[in-house]
């Protein structure tokens, strides 16, 4: 079978015709070269305007389009372009279906290689298909591009909020996700985490679609609190349980490394050496060496104990159902806290009372949305960043999370290559 009619079949060109296959030399290898000419009494499109204009002249050379490899080789068209002379724009190069203005990689090309950066790292794709890390990123560009400009934002009742540590010295980028049961995307990226990063995905979001919202998941970050309550006060402001349990491990483990110093500076028994873990995981999640570790510190009375029982003690608090027995069992465990004399628990207890309100929406909303699926989608951040080996530059790693995480509608094409 000849390549000719190979693409005539999967990559149909109207108004242009696949003329000759020849195996060549490009660029120090053996490559499939197709020529391609208009075909008979066909007008060029103008690229401004997109309307049928006559010809005005041909340009010197022929150009070579990449296009998807077939058999371990790669595939070049080869193509004169003409100039258009439209009476509304002037003399434009004309504009040609398979390729965007100077770029040298074919429109199927640039999806066939976006579609296997999602999968692998893009240095590894441009590896396996004999291209450039530049050509890999181009292409994943442009499909974000076109889905950025193309996908729906109708229909979206829940969002989370959340901020991430992209780089050192306190670089934040703001994550914007939609939470609805049958979608879970990043909707919206940018700098920093103050509340003009927030306001500045209302303004794009719309007044109409903001309307709209029911629910909006955050951690306790006060700047985001206060755009929220602010562009959206009808829609449920939940605070989770992740963020909560994460703030009272944190108070938990400043109590044991407190108390491991003391034992230290005193000369005691290294009592609480290796527990960490042994502290901050579920009793269902600990190995058998934690498992008995924790049985036997458990047998002294120390502050490192007191501040376990109080955590274990919490976990209840998730367990009820109504939203009154809820608060009712919250009070009175922020109580008992207050009396530990442990300065970490306390100091958590009035962060639970500051944001009360915000926390019993948890239940209000009948559990049903929680950041702990931001959480979720966070760690792909970081799976996104290990397999690039690291975006240094904003504006492509913003990209890249767009296309792995965004749920981006992509171009069609007569034939889908992979």
């Amino acid at each position: 079978m000849r390549i000719i009619t190979l693409l005539n079949q999967v990559y149909y060109l109207k108004s242009f015709v696949y003329k000759n296959d020849k195996i060549e030399e490009v660029d120090g290898m053996k490559a499939f070269v197709v020529d391609i000419i208009p075909r008979k009494n066909s007008k060029v499109v103008c690229p401004i305007c997109k309307l049928q204009c006559p010809t005005y002249d041909h340009q010197k050379k022929p150009r070579l389009y990449e296009f998807i490899p077939i058999w371990g080789m790669k595939v070049y068209f080869r193509y004169l372009s003409r100039r258009s002379v439209c009476f509304i724009c002037g003399v434009h190069v004309e504009l040609i279906p398979w390729a965007e203005g100077k770029n040298h990689l074919t429109k199927a090309f640039q999806i066939f290689l976006a579609k296997w950066a999602r999968r692998l790292s893009w240095k590894e794709t441009a590896e396996i298909f004999q291209t450039s890390w530049d050509s890999v990123f181009r292409s994943v560009k442009s499909v974000v591009a076109f889905g950025l400009k193309h996908r729906r934002l109708d229909n979206i009742t829940a969002i989370g909020v959340d901020e991430w540590q992209y780089s050192h010295g306190h670089k934040y980028l703001t994550l914007v996700y939609q939470l609805n049961d049958n979608m879970k995307r990043l909707l919206f990226v940018t700098k920093d985490r103050t509340k003009q990063s927030l306001h500045e995905f209302f303004d794009k979001f719309g007044e109409k679609r903001s309307q709209q919202l029911k629910y909006v998941c955050t951690d306790m970050w006060r700047k985001y609190l206060d755009v929220i309550a602010e562009r959206v006060p009808a829609a449920l402001n939940i605070l989770d349980r992740f963020h909560i349990v994460q703030n009272l491990n944190k108070a938990v483990n400043k109590v044991r490394i407190a108390e491991a110093r003391f034992h230290q500076q005193e000369g005691y028994e290294a009592i609480l050496k290796h527990t960490k873990y042994c502290f901050l995981k579920r009793r269902e999640n600990l190995t058998s060496n934690q498992e008995y570790k924790l049985k036997d510190v458990l047998r002294y009375d120390l502050k490192s104990v007191r501040a376990y029982l109080l955590k274990e003690s919490f976990q209840l608090f998730w367990s009820y159902k109504n939203p009154y027995w809820a608060e009712w069992y919250l009070k009175k465990w922020c109580t008992r806290a207050m009396r530990s004399r442990l300065d970490p628990i306390k100091k958590f207890v009035k962060m639970l009372r500051n944001h009360q309100p915000l926390l019993m929406n948890w239940f209000k909303a009948k559990k049903a949305y929680s950041s702990g699926s931001i959480e979720g989608l966070n760690r792909k951040i970081n799976l996104v960043t290990r397999k690039s080996y690291g975006f240094r530059s904003y504006e492509i790693l913003k990209i890249a999370l767009f296309h792995t995480m965004g749920d981006l509608p992509e171009p069609e094409l007569t034939h889908r290559f992979c």
